[in-house]
């Protein structure tokens, strides 16, 4: 029977999230599965990776073969360096402490990135925030201004309106004095 690791889908239609699970090659893809050992959600940034590393590590030991992707998961939380510092340990190409060591020292640089990207992917975002506020202040402000620029064109208009009339007017009431005026002659 060949045992291979590998991922199980669940969740719901575009927004999927996997159980990393052991399991009879011949089992349907989310079927029938020996042990469950993690999960893997794809959908956070970075992803998020439960895993119960001594029993992935047990099950690699003892012959089971990872897929492509469920291979790529396990590389990225250690567990194929440790088989790799393990099968060292066995051959005496190094003893246990300095294998300890050099998994301990890989482990620290790996969280180190990843810290890394989630503390650049704030900074991004309040970055975008910021930028998307200022954008939003210089719009305002360009606005306001414009209806600033309106309503004193629209006073200067009414002015301007008021002035003619008030010219109209008197124009009027002078060619009102100087009709009467000449009109007693007749």
């Amino acid at each position: 029977m060949a045992v291979k690791i590998r991922l199980q889908r669940h969740g719901k239609k575009n927004f999927a999230f996997f159980h990393i699970v052991v399991a009879d090659s011949r089992a349907p893809r989310d079927g029938r599965f020996i042990e469950q050992i993690g999960s893997y959600n794809p959908n956070t940034n970075p992803a998020t990776i439960v895993l119960n590393n001594e029993r992935a590590l047990a099950w690699l030991n003892v012959g089971a073969q990872p897929t492509l992707t469920a291979k790529r998961i396990l590389s990225y939380e250690g567990i194929l360096l440790a088989k790799h510092l393990q099968e060292g340990v066995k051959k005496g190409a190094l003893t246990q402490e300095q294998a300890d060591a050099k998994l301990a020292a890989w482990k620290s640089e790996k969280a180190a990135k990843i810290n890394a990207k989630k503390e650049g992917l704030s900074k991004d975002a309040a970055a975008k925030a910021k930028a998307a506020a200022e954008a939003e202040a210089k719009v305002n402000q360009e606005r306001a201004e414009a209806i600033a620029k309106r309503k004193a064109e629209a006073e200067e208009a009414a002015r301007a309106a008021a002035e003619a009339a008030a010219a109209e007017k008197a124009a009027q009431e002078a060619a009102a004095e100087e009709a009467p005026a000449e009109n007693p002659e007749a």
